[in-house]
């Protein structure tokens, strides 16, 4: 059995994250506006409803890949890869409507 291997950038990927929270903090209060609209809309709202809560969500995303490309940009091509999935992976856990958007 392999010895689990500790992700060396996820306590920066964990700040980085935390500083989009404060930094960003309206457009996650406009996805989660945006989120409440959807559910809430009836029939006839609901697809603009869900066009508008995607396209806020295509937001956060690119947002999130300019943090994240920007600091890979810093690093080797090895290092570039194991901090993008860092990265990809926190994103995803924290932000779960994102996962396959980033």
């Amino acid at each position: 059995m392999r010895p689990l291997r500790r992700d060396r950038f996820a306590d920066l990927v964990r700040r980085q994250l935390d500083l989009f929270a404060e930094d960003d903090a309206d457009l996650l209060d406009e996805a989660a506006a945006a989120e409440r609209a959807y559910d809430t809309a009836d029939r006839e709202g609901a697809e603009e409803a869900y066009g508008d809560f995607g396209l806020v969500l295509d937001s956060l995303a690119e947002a999130l890949a300019e943090i994240r490309d920007t600091y890979a940009g810093t690093l080797d091509e090895d290092a570039a890869g194991a901090y993008e999935s860092s990265f990809d992976r926190a994103a995803a856990k924290r932000h779960p409507k994102l996962r396959g958007r980033l």
